[in-house]
């Protein structure tokens, strides 16, 4: 079927994804034939390169370009996207919402700034609040939402406090959002992902030798996570199979710190 043609099958829209975990999400979604809406917040290349991958495993995706500490343009977004999925997918609704995007900070409390705390909080916390907010009149009764939180808000790492507590209010924000919307069917549930091996946070984990070392000697599996190690289980999460877990937190850490 080409993209031209009416679309029927599932639909995601996922924040972040030309990149790392995200677009790890996308394609793994893909290999299942769900369809994608993603948004990149710069790198146009990147993303297109995404929906070329997408279209090899036989599924469509569509990017669009997301600030998403813009607030003032979330209003145009939703209606962006309410507008493709009449013009492209049949007037379907989303079927899965990936608040996805972020990226992190690693500085100690003493020097961590207003500026800096701000900004998390922006990216992390009022972003994936407020989009959903204005996404939730297209989302599909018995669709099913995943929050992207961090191992950092279980166990604790000097220099990375500012970060961790944006994740532990994205927890608290999921069981919230699970108690209000479960009377339409919605499963909103947190994934937690450890250290991965991505360029986030710099290549921090990626790049740094002694940082994989220490990771991989901390952690059950004795190695980093990937990204491939992720994207798979948010697709599986989003399989009706789950449908009656909402409101819990899944950490996918590969067993750091226990």
């Amino acid at each position: 079927m080409s993209f031209e043609e009416t679309i029927m099958s599932k639909i995601a829209l996922i924040t972040g994804g030309s990149r790392g975990l995200g677009r790890s999400m996308v394609l793994a979604l893909a290999k299942k034939g769900v369809d994608s809406i993603f948004t990149y917040a710069s790198n146009e290349d990147a993303a297109l390169a995404v929906v070329d991958e997408v279209k090899q495993l036989g599924s469509n995706a569509i990017v669009l370009q997301f600030e998403a500490t813009d607030f003032t343009a979330y209003n145009e977004f939703a209606a962006r996207v309410k507008a493709l999925l009449s013009d492209k997918f049949n007037d379907r609704p989303l079927d899965f919402l990936i608040n996805n995007a972020g990226t992190g900070l690693h500085k100690s409390i003493a020097d961590t700034t207003m500026e800096d705390m701000d900004f998390l909080y922006q990216l992390h916390v009022k972003a994936p609040y407020f989009l959903t907010q204005s996404l939730l009149s297209e989302i599909a009764d018995n669709g099913h939402i995943v929050n992207l939180s961090s191992g950092l808000a279980r166990f604790s790492v000097p220099g990375a406090s500012a970060y961790a507590m944006m994740k532990g209010a994205v927890e608290v924000m999921t069981r919230y959002m699970a108690k209000e919307l479960g009377e339409r069917g919605i499963s909103v549930n947190t994934l937690a992902p450890g250290a991965i091996a991505t360029d986030f946070n710099g290549g921090a984990v990626r790049d740094n030798p002694q940082m994989n070392q220490y990771v991989s000697s901390v952690t059950a599996k004795g190695r980093v996570g990937e990204a491939e190690d992720i994207g798979p289980l948010v697709a599986s999460l989003l399989t009706s199979d789950a449908n009656w877990m909402t409101g819990q937190r899944i950490e996918a850490s590969g067993g750091m710190f226990l």
